[in-house]
């Protein structure tokens, strides 16, 4: 199933309450209030950003993939997708998106797949997984590896094949365009900005995203 929805946002990057660039290969944690608004920004066009979320009160019930499929009937996620946990509780709702669709099966890199896809000798790159781990394991709360799971690929391009199989294809997105959602409950935001060199999924050239928030 495809999806473009495409809705401006009218927020105004000088009234935001936080500005942060994130290079590529970094990550980032923030705990978001009910209320307030996240807007990703791909910089230069065709980055990938791997995006967990988790319940602040309860940080075990973390982002599903599965029910917010299946809460949208879409596999894509683009203006008016409700992210959900584990539980069914909606974390976060996209109010606006100049891309149009970001992908929820393709995952992230991690040193084995890396080997699966590509080759033996690319075991050593850097990858989202690591990227979240490292985030987690400066958070207070025990997080560990069984607190990961599938995540949204913002702006990556996964598109499914006739036979039910996944290609990692050319981006769909381009320079500027943005995700931004709204927090409804205190919602934990980890972030991985993909350092990926092995697909087409960011050019080849992985590049900083934008991360601005704004208070209800």
């Amino acid at each position: 199933m495809t999806a473009f929805h495409r809705v401006e946002s009218p927020r105004r990057a000088e009234d935001a309450i936080y500005d942060m660039t994130v290079p590529a290969g970094d990550g980032w944690m923030y705990d978001l209030l009910p209320g307030q608004v996240l807007r990703i920004v791909d910089v230069e066009g065709n980055q990938a950003a791997d995006t967990l979320f988790y319940d602040a009160d309860h940080p075990e019930d973390h982002y599903s993939a599965m029910a917010t499929i299946a809460g949208q009937r879409n596999i894509y996620l683009t203006t008016g997708s409700v992210l959900r946990a584990e539980s069914g509780k909606a974390l976060l709702e996209i109010v606006a998106d100049t891309c149009g669709r970001h992908d929820t099966l393709g995952g992230s890199c991690s040193a084995q797949s890396n080997t699966v896809r590509y080759a033996h000798e690319k075991l050593h790159m850097h990858n989202c997984r690591d990227t979240f781990m490292l985030q987690l394991a400066k958070r207070d709360g025990g997080f560990t590896k069984r607190d990961l799971a599938p995540n949204v690929n913002f702006f990556m391009n996964v598109p499914v094949t006739p036979d039910g199989g996944l290609t990692f294809a050319d981006g769909v997105s381009g320079p500027g365009c943005y995700v931004e959602m709204r927090s409804l409950c205190r919602t934990i935001v980890l972030i991985s900005n993909c350092p990926q060199l092995n697909n087409p999924c960011n050019a080849y050239n992985p590049t900083p995203i934008r991360l601005l928030i704004w208070d209800s």
